[in-house]
């Protein structure tokens, strides 16, 4: 892993390794959240079909303490994870645009007032929005390697609240 202040950077040679950086940023937003318990923090997640977008969101979601099963949002757009971290609750949105014809769409179906809440909303493929959302604090582009779980994650933050979450990041990337 190498690491600037705004950037962190991970090649995850199997399906473990990114389960494992997933779970190292859900701590690291579980700090930020339970020392900012009003927060909402806007998460991106880049990279092409296949390149592991909603694999790192489950572990994410998981690693933040939702016991059951992390769905695709691909045909609803959106799923929430009501979580709690020392006693506050927040949501994480879960958003899929994949299918998205028009960068309205999210809006139209209400989904706008989602940004404002404490937690989090996780968003694939940005992209299909541009223009319509809010500004992103942190941004996680996956990209496949030469074998079928490979993968290089890198996460920048964005914003002074995405870098102030990513230096809760534990030491221990693996």
């Amino acid at each position: 892993m190498s690491e600037t202040p705004a950037s962190i950077e991970q090649y995850c040679r199997q399906e473990a390794d990114t389960a494992a950086l997933a779970k190292n940023v859900a701590t690291c937003l579980s700090l930020f959240l339970a020392q900012h318990p009003s927060a909402h923090l806007n998460i991106a997640l880049e990279g092409d079909l296949g390149s592991g977008k909603t694999t790192f969101a489950r572990y994410l979601i998981q690693g933040m303490g939702h016991e059951g099963k992390v769905k695709s949002p691909t045909y609803t757009l959106c799923e929430p994870y009501p979580l709690e971290i020392n006693q506050y609750s927040f949501t994480a949105h879960h958003f899929d645009l994949y299918r998205m014809k028009d960068p309205l769409e999210w809006q139209e179906a209400g989904f706008s007032e989602y940004f404002d809440l404490p937690g989090f909303c996780l968003i694939e493929w940005p992209e299909k929005a541009e223009g319509t959302l809010p500004p992103f604090d942190i941004a996680l582009h996956l990209t496949t390697g030469a074998e079928e779980n490979e993968r290089h994650i890198l996460m920048k933050a964005k914003t002074a609240m995405g870098l102030n979450a990513l230096k809760m990041m534990p030491n221990n990337t693996k």
